[in-house]
């Protein structure tokens, strides 16, 4: 945690990147995840806005790779970021705090784009809603997906990772990476602690992901201590690599980066799939947002509103490999890929005429998956005990012999600075000697 904190004041210590003598109104800060837009979009955007209001833009764009940092810097920082792109529970934590402007929906000679946003996404999105601030009217859903489990096919089959139990299953001890996200880990190991009870329909996938109670915390805590000697690694953006490379086989991860990885892997020769296991799992969404602190909200809506044109939507997703969250016929049918020998039910998603087509059900999920599957709310007050349950998990994650190392490398090193301290006070000595004879 010290470490995040540390991090976190180096980053607010960053002077933000454009001229301040220079009108914000010809300005739009952007502040978004790395590798997350499609090349030329940002310049696309300035002949838009051009047309759109006869002003030029200059665009100022920032990347973050956690969301809490994005938080801090607007919340404690004020800074006067336009439009930002967080995930959910923290689009609900800000619509909590009243950090957020609405979204105008109202262009000079542009259509509203916005509409065309899955009425799916939009029930989703829903759920953040504060009272007084509903959530569609301050957030638009950017890009979506799910968690659940990469796996090199010359090593399982499909039924091998079926379940949640994989992780938990000590012959694949050492070839497992796990997503360092405390929030689908606590989902995951509520899932499988209670697989009996959701087989039966006794519980939903919802209300467990999102129990906070005393005994739920026990549970993930007891279970995910119990995995943590399986796992081979806690990665925020290295298990692509390492399961392309044949470095692990079962890879706890999103959608979006199993797509990545399937793609990287099948040029080297290598087999990758993706799964949902039959317990559940989280479905998330991260949205466009205007930060109560902007200084050019106008552009902001006129941003979002682009980034929801069909065109510019599949540009994004061929960028991130995610799903957007726009379901317009030309996407759909943009997605359509007749070599597959399978069909996916998307009426969820794009309306009863895509009850059974030809696409990738690792980036769009048939409609089976996504029932399955819930929203991760916002911890809330909880979110410091969920916190120190990850601290400890993580923590106490070194194997003894690795303490030994830790240990022998802290001493020799401490010996060395000793040593060096003596030598130095040695030659000083010598030195006042050979003063006093001179």
């Amino acid at each position: 945690m010290r470490r995040y904190l540390l991090l976190i004041c180096a980053v607010l210590s960053i002077c933000s990147c454009y001229n301040t003598s220079e009108s914000r109104d010809n300005v739009l800060k952007i502040y978004n995840w790395a590798d997350y837009i499609g090349d030329d979009v940002l310049d696309e955007f300035k002949s838009y806005y051009k047309e759109q209001t006869g002003k030029d833009i200059r665009i100022v764009y920032q990347t973050f790779d956690i969301n809490e940092i994005m938080l801090t810097k607007i919340e404690r920082g004020h800074e006067d970021f336009d439009v930002v792109c967080p995930s959910e529970y923290i689009i609900e934590r800000m619509l909590k705090k009243h950090l957020l402007l609405p979204i105008d929906t109202v262009f000079a000679h542009s259509p509203n784009y916005i509409d065309n946003i899955s009425p799916f996404i939009r029930t989703q999105m829903a759920k953040l809603s504060q009272p007084g601030e509903p959530a569609n009217r301050y957030a638009v859903c950017y890009m979506w997906g799910t968690a659940g489990l990469l796996y090199n096919t010359k090593y399982l089959n499909r039924d091998d990772v079926d379940s949640w139990h994989c992780l938990w299953d000590e012959k694949y001890a050492g070839k497992i990476l796990m997503k360092d996200s405390y929030r689908d880990a606590y989902g995951t190991a509520l899932l499988y602690a209670n697989a009996e009870a959701l087989e039966s329909g006794i519980v939903s996938v919802e209300d467990l992901m999102n129990d906070y109670s005393p005994q739920a915390m026990n549970t993930v805590e007891r279970y995910l201590k119990a995995m943590k000697s399986n796992v081979a690694g806690w990665e925020a953006d290295f298990g692509k690599e390492m399961m392309t490379k044949n470095k692990a086989w079962i890879n706890m991860t999103w959608s979006g980066d199993a797509i990545w990885a399937i793609e990287e892997a099948q040029e080297v020769g290598v087999d990758l799939d993706y799964i949902v296991p039959k317990e559940g799992s989280n479905i998330w969404f991260d949205g466009w947002v205007i930060p109560k602190y902007a200084k050019n909200a106008k552009a902001a809506s006129y941003f979002i509103n682009f980034m929801c044109r069909p065109d510019i939507a599949l540009r994004n997703m061929e960028t991130c490999g995610y799903v957007s969250a726009v379901a317009t016929p030309e996407i759909l049918e943009e997605k359509i890929d007749t070599t597959l020998d399978y069909y996916t039910d998307l009426s969820y998603f794009f309306g009863p005429e895509a009850d059974s087509v030809q696409v990738n059900d690792i980036q769009y999920p048939d409609i089976q998956v996504v029932e399955r599957c819930a929203m991760i709310r916002d911890f809330g007050e909880n979110t410091k005990d969920v916190l120190d349950i990850w601290s400890r998990v993580k923590g106490d994650n070194l194997g003894v012999g690795i303490v030994v190392i830790i240990f022998v490398v802290v001493l020799l090193s401490s010996a060395w600075m000793i040593y060096k301290r003596i030598q130095k006070y040695k030659r000083k000595k010598k030195q006042r000697r050979r003063r006093r004879r001179q």
